[in-house]
């Protein structure tokens, strides 16, 4: 068949669904369009950002704050008037985005930046039938996939980077790596412009497991004996706890302690870079250096002092890279130069989302990450390294999501034309394999017999505690956290009795119920059902009594489910980065380029 002959063309006005209009996206609307596709719909829930501009080509300034999903498809109505591109500035997520509208498309194109939306797509797509091609890059690296129902592996057949949680006492009081500094600066980024998470400390913890109090949902701190010998200015907000700091400690009366919400205390000096530094790098740490048993085995940190830095010039901001690497002076003015921007941003009770792409925002966390990290002795990272790190960001390149968009066309093109045999899931290498080649190919791999989304056998095994795990942590922890359902229903097949309900309400009144109270037992099945997403799963509720309330764990190497024994505790103080790793021919696991 002759390229763009009327053949050709003819079998390009089948209809095509593009979900993501981010860097990969972009390219590959240009890329359908050029090609000759004339029936495309795209969805987008973002919006564009100024930071887009330097990778996402088909925006430009006049278009920050706009969909992007209306701007891309305005964009390539240009190149091409005569395309038929409807645009969706929605969520995939939205329950109307079905199995009814899937089923509308010959082929779905993923360019998408996060795991939910992907395992939701994917699971959408095998339900309608329809086949999916899924993208991502991370840096230099990227890949695309081939996934059709009964033929390939899907989404969740694949092996994906675990997630790592790190404990809240290590974040808080003893980091010991680069990246338990990043989540802390991130933490400490909500704690003085965001939404403020019970999990999102930063002060230094100073209770004792003893000191606990298992009913207190909003935690309180005792301050350890001794501590009031500390210099009065250490404590004004030095302490804290759920977003609060503690002041007027130095009089050793730690139960009349007055506690201030953090992001008050830095209003009030009107976030004065200055003191916020003294609070964070210095205040705090010497908090931490009295606690005496923490230092015995540990190398002690460093308290850092606003004009006592160490004796480095600040190199020029001109000609610096995001791979270069910030002397511990050069930390400071990004800090104080991304408080200033910040600070501007905020009025009265409004809060700031931490965004990946908005400069101001990452300068302070990488500033405050290796600020930290040199206080305690830990090696500091580039730009560029920190990107990488910090809620699972992937640095973008804007090459690699050229090639990623090209590849997708071109696997398009093979399935729309019959050449089933000829599809290929395609690796982009950072440097050439030892045959030379950037882009290697593979034969997509069959469905796993044990995975719980595409086989038959869609049983999961989940370990909890059912004695003190509620029917809302069950629903909101494991079957939408970790399954990633949408919208479940779940009953008990021996009883007939339903415990979680899609219809909102029906069964609120069992919800602070523990399992064991609504009937679970060790070994108990389950019967789960997402109506949404068509899919129906058995789980096999394993009792654990070592494991503590609202924490599972997966028993079972049932495909992706085997992946995500993380372990999630709504009691343990946790905080939770996903760390990618680069699996066999850099298959990539989660999120594409920084959107």
């Amino acid at each position: 068949m002759a390229w763009r002959s009327d053949s050709f063309l003819s079998t390009l006005k089948c209809r095509v669904l593009v979900v993501g209009a981010g860097g990969i996206g972009c390219e590959l609307l240009k890329n359908l369009v050029l090609a000759g596709f004339a029936n495309i719909d795209v969805v987008d829930l973002d919006t564009i950002d100024v930071s887009n501009l330097n990778r996402q080509f088909l925006f430009r300034r006049e278009h920050v704050g706009k969909s992007k999903a209306e701007i891309a498809a305005q964009a390539v109505r240009a190149l091409v008037p005569n395309v038929n591109i409807t645009s969706h500035h929605d969520s995939i997520l939205s329950e109307k985005y079905n199995v009814d509208f899937f089923e509308q498309f010959a082929v779905v194109l993923g360019a998408l930046d996060n795991r939910v939306a992907r395992n939701h797509v994917n699971r959408l797509c095998l339900a309608a039938r329809v086949p999916l091609i899924e993208s991502g890059s991370s840096g230099y690296i990227g890949q695309v996939s081939v996934i059709l129902r009964d033929v390939t592996e899907c989404y969740e057949c694949i092996q994906k980077a675990n997630e790592k949680t790190y404990a809240g006492c290590t974040i808080r009081n003893t980091p010991s790596a680069p990246i338990h500094c990043v989540v802390w600066a991130k933490h400490l980024f909500n704690q003085l412009f965001g939404e403020v998470d019970i999990d999102d400390e930063v002060s230094p913890d100073l209770m004792n497991d003893e000191d606990r109090r298992p009913d207190q949902e909003m935690r309180q701190y005792r301050i350890k004996e001794g501590i009031e010998d500390c210099e009065e200015k250490c404590w004004e907000g030095s302490a804290a706890t759920n977003g609060n700091v503690v002041e007027g400690i130095a009089n050793g009366n730690s139960e009349e302690a007055k506690r201030v919400c953090t992001r008050t205390w830095a209003a009030s000096h009107n976030f004065d870079p200055q003191t916020l530094f003294r609070k964070f790098f210095h205040d705090d740490i010497k908090v931490l250096l009295t606690l005496s048993d923490l230092w015995k085995s540990r190398r002690k940190p460093t308290p850092l002092e606003w004009d006592n830095l160490p004796n480095q010039n600040p190199g020029s901001s001109k000609d610096r890279t995001d791979e270069d690497m910030w002397t511990v002076l050069e930390c400071r003015e990004q800090f104080k130069k991304a408080v200033l921007e910040l600070r501007t941003r905020i009025t009265g009770d409004s809060v700031l989302m931490w965004d990946k792409d908005d400069d101001a925002s990452m300068r302070f966390v990488a500033a405050c990450g290796n600020i930290r990290a040199y206080i305690f002795d830990i090696p500091m990272k580039t730009l560029f390294d920190i990107k990488s790190m910090a809620g699972n960001i992937i640095p973008a390149i804007a090459t690699t999501n050229a090639i990623v968009a090209g590849m997708i066309v071109v696997e398009a093109m093979k399935l729309l034309f019959g050449k089933m045999d000829k599809m290929r899931n395609v690796f982009i290498r950072k440097q050439p394999n030892p045959r030379g080649k950037i882009l290697v190919d593979e034969v997509p791999g069959k469905p796993r017999p044990k995975c719980y989304v595409c086989s038959e056998q869609r049983e999961v095994i989940v370990r909890t505690n059912i004695e003190l795990t509620t029917v809302r942590a069950f629903e909101q922890k494991f079957l939408k956290g970790i399954l990633n359902m949408v919208a479940p229903d779940v009953m008990i097949p021996m009883s007939g009795n339903l415990i979680v309900s899609s219809e909102e309400g029906e069964t609120d009144r069992i919800a602070e119920c523990k399992l064991s109270e609504v009937g679970l037992s060790n070994g108990c099945l389950l019967s789960c059902d997402d109506f949404l997403q068509k899919l129906k799963v058995r789980v096999q509720v394993s009792h654990s009594s070592k494991l503590e309330a609202d924490e599972f764990e997966i028993a079972t190497d049932s495909g992706a489910a085997a992946q995500q024994n993380n372990g999630v505790s709504a009691k343990k103080r946790k905080s939770s980065i996903e760390v990618q790793e680069s699996p066999k021919r850099a298959r990539i696991g989660d999120d594409e380029e920084a959107v």
